[in-house]
């Protein structure tokens, strides 16, 4: 049943408003981290401005429309991952107008191209050994970065998990944390033994200098000017460290969380525990892993095996 008076107001409102209010949604109701919400507004605008050049209400296309807005990104060369994201970012607008007003959803018939899913990319453990190593502990923001680099490893957590810590959040005699993930959806990460006592060492002697004074600077991870770290200083700084320690590879934060779940899988650890130290919702969003791990074992098995 449609709210005529909802109905009403959302008809009534610009395009740019019905955009503004779905990314607020997105922000405070769903909890959608700045980086994604940016990314939906990028998208949607794509699409307003196809919808401009053909003339178009992007609220209310006709029947067909989108097809042919897929059709035009196709021609164009639009890489397939790029058009996914496109029409994921249509499907949830007009999933949110549709539950607001309870009117035709003219994206729930469109389907998303199917994507190659790529293995993830992972640090051996010579390579994690030598990028922990790169960072002058003698400094102040070597210390951090050491401690930074021990913390993604240790708990494979998201950047913005990471740069979102304050301090209450740590359980040192405990030997853990408390993030927040996506969705707003808080959970546990276990602190290593190096981890630890990296976290330590710079609570006493890199962050004390850092603050400079701003006893309520509650934020865990600061920079140079006593503020809040960056998850853009954060890939700065792996930036940095990995072509101190010679690494021939791009290493982003996410590596490191790729290296974390990789290596514990190596290891033997079971399947479930990763998807919940990971906070994975679903369970085959972590089995890409075990892929990782039997593409290894077969690498291993030809250059171990006689007859291989």
């Amino acid at each position: 049943m449609i709210d005529v008076l909802i109905f009403t107001r959302w008809l009534i409102v610009t395009w740019q408003e019905k955009v503004d209010l779905f990314l607020g949604y997105l922000s405070n109701s769903r909890g959608y981290s700045s980086h994604t919400v940016a990314g939906y507004k990028g998208d949607l605008s794509h699409y307003a401005t196809y919808c401009q050049e053909k003339d178009v209400n992007p609220a209310v296309p006709p029947r067909g429309f989108l097809r042919g807005y897929l059709a035009y990104m196709a021609e164009c060369g639009y890489a397939r991952r790029t058009v996914a994201r496109r029409v994921a970012a249509l499907r949830a607008f007009f999933r949110y107008q549709s539950q607001l007003t309870g009117s035709e959803n003219p994206a729930e018939h469109i389907h998303t191209p199917k994507l190659r899913r790529s293995l993830p990319r992972f640090l051996s453990e010579e390579q994690v050994e030598a990028l922990l190593q790169a960072p002058d502990a003698k400094t102040v923001l070597g210390c951090r970065d050491i401690c930074i680099l021990e913390f993604l490893y240790s708990t494979g957590c998201r950047v913005s998990e990471l740069v979102g810590l304050d301090l209450e959040d740590l359980n040192l005699p405990a030997g853990c944390a408390r993030v927040l993930g996506k969705g707003r959806r808080e959970r546990v990460v276990i602190l290593g033994e190096r981890a630890l006592i990296a976290l330590e060492r710079y609570l006493s002697n890199g962050r004390p200098k850092l603050v400079q004074g701003q006893s309520s600077q509650r934020a865990l991870f600061l920079n140079r000017f006593g503020g809040r770290l960056t998850d853009r200083s954060v890939r700065r700084l792996l930036d940095k460290h990995a072509d101190t320690a010679a690494l021939d590879l791009n290493v982003s934060p996410h590596t490191l969380r790729h290296t974390f779940a990789t290596h514990l899988l190596e290891h033997g650890a079971d399947l479930r525990s990763v998807q919940e130290l990971l906070g994975h919702a679903n369970l085959s969003t972590t089995q890409v892993y075990t892929h990782v791990t039997k593409r290894r074992l077969y690498q291993e098995y030809l250059a171990a095996h006689p007859r291989a």
